[in-house]
């Protein structure tokens, strides 16, 4: 059955812009495999909503949910079970001094919520810097903090955000004489430009390390450090969202040891619950005592609930014991050859990039099929490999062209990732060819 004869928009909200829903209801799903109603398997690069980090129906947290919830499931908000006291505890020892303090919650946008809220409080500023590409929540606070999409058709927006140019060596608006992305002067620029803005009231700043939804952009190294000392100057807190690049799926546990900058918030989702409503805010003793002591409030009616952090526990489990970031730079590698492969092969591949297994692949299509061509292009692309047994996800940005997001289960084998380059390529062969 599919969703056309299903009829959906007659009972479903359709929530995702111009986007509509895949051609096919989904069945179930195993491993890094979905399959549909009709008996379709589709190898799976988007790891569910970029979550499912062990795969889909991973026989550990099966079990563990079929346990957990057959006796404590979900308490008062102000309860604590061992579940959550053990995973706040081991997320403690997963990162460096001195995050050591966790808040659970359940999305990514609760999460930043959370984060922005408690350093507007601790700060007694209010004003909040993200990039100009960013991606963090559909919530106030973060739908605010959020430039890449979501913010036409819905009134004003609250005071005191700031876009941050985006260090894109990939289409540098900045450059040096060599023609280079010169980001040291586009982040003086950027925050020049922010100080003259502001009114004195810069609170935080709240960025990814590897920006997802605005194309796969890797921060360049040394910018962290960079854009951590200007917080510092400014006495603003730095968060950093790391909603798909935490836990392993970038080589590194989190994407911001790469750099070697600990921030002074810390946010996570999407991969703690491996595709289970999971998320969490980490920060210092000292940012917490300082926000208990002004009275911070977040109640929610699933805050530190037993059952997600048992989940949590358990992911932690597989990741450490699999030795899962060893992993994603291994298979992360194995599919960054063939993504290299079809950079070369393809004149409608515009470039390659990424880190573990958050790549992604940009189209150049308005170079090649004219303005408007690599959207055209990544539609096609995209609906090819669905046909073809690849469930893919593109990204088509403004003046950025289609860039696909790829971000398969770490759980993936070498062969289900050579096969998913395979129909990619064949996917790109077609399409270029039909347009």
């Amino acid at each position: 059955m599919d969703f056309e004869s299903a009829g959906p928009e007659r009972h479903l909200i359709r929530y995702s812009g111009h986007a509509g829903f895949t051609p096919e209801v989904i069945a179930s799903a195993a491993g890094t495999s979905v399959f549909t109603e009709s008996g379709r398997e589709l190898l799976d690069f988007t790891s569910g909503q970029m979550s499912a980090i062990l795969g889909h129906s991973h026989p550990a947290i099966v079990a563990t949910l079929r346990e957990q919830v057959g006796h404590l499931d979900h308490l008062h908000s102000s309860m604590l079970s061992r579940p959550v006291v053990e995973l706040a505890e081991r997320l403690a020892g997963t990162l460096p001094e001195p995050l050591s303090k966790a808040l659970l919650l359940t999305t990514g946008a609760e999460s930043n919520e959370a984060a922005v809220r408690m350093a507007k409080l601790v700060t007694g500023k209010y004003e909040v810097v993200s990039f100009a590409r960013s991606w963090h929540g559909m919530t106030l606070a973060a739908a605010n903090a959020t430039y890449s999409a979501g913010r036409r058709g819905y009134g004003p927006s609250a005071p005191g955000n700031f876009a941050l140019p985006v260090p894109h060596r990939h289409h540098p608006d900045i450059v040096d004489a060599n023609g280079e992305l010169d980001w040291r002067r586009q982040l003086d620029l950027g925050f020049e430009l922010i100080d003259a803005q502001s009114v004195g009231s810069l609170a935080a700043c709240l960025v990814e390390p590897i920006l997802s939804s605005g194309g796969i952009i890797e921060l360049p190294p040394g910018y962290l450090a960079a854009l951590a000392d200007k917080c510092r100057e400014r006495d603003m807190l730095l968060i950093v969202d790391e909603a798909q690049t935490g836990l392993c799926r970038t080589g590194d546990w989190y994407a911001f040891e790469h750099e070697g900058v600990v921030p002074d918030i810390l946010t996570l989702s999407k991969t703690l619950g491996a595709g289970l409503p999971l998320a969490a805010v980490l920060t210092s003793p000292e940012i917490e005592q300082r926000a208990h002591e002004r009275g911070f409030l977040f109640f929610t009616t699933h805050v530190n609930d037993p059952l997600p952090a048992a989940v949590g526990n358990t992911v932690l489990d597989v990741l450490s014991g699999e030795r899962m970031a060893e992993q994603a730079r291994q298979r992360g590698a194995h599919l960054r050859t063939h993504l290299d492969k079809l950079l070369a092969d393809h004149e409608v591949v515009g470039d390659v990039r990424g880190r573990g297994l958050l790549l992604g692949v940009e189209l150049a299509g308005d170079d090649v099929l004219g303005t408007g061509g690599a959207d055209r292009l990544g539609a096609a692309v995209t609906q090819r490999c669905f046909e073809l047994g690849l469930h893919m996800n593109i990204v088509q940005l403004p003046g950025m062209g289609g860039i696909f997001r790829i971000a398969p289960p770490l759980t993936a084998t070498e062969d289900e990732l050579s096969r998913g380059a395979a129909i990619l390529d064949e996917a790109l062969t077609d399409a270029a060819r039909a347009l």
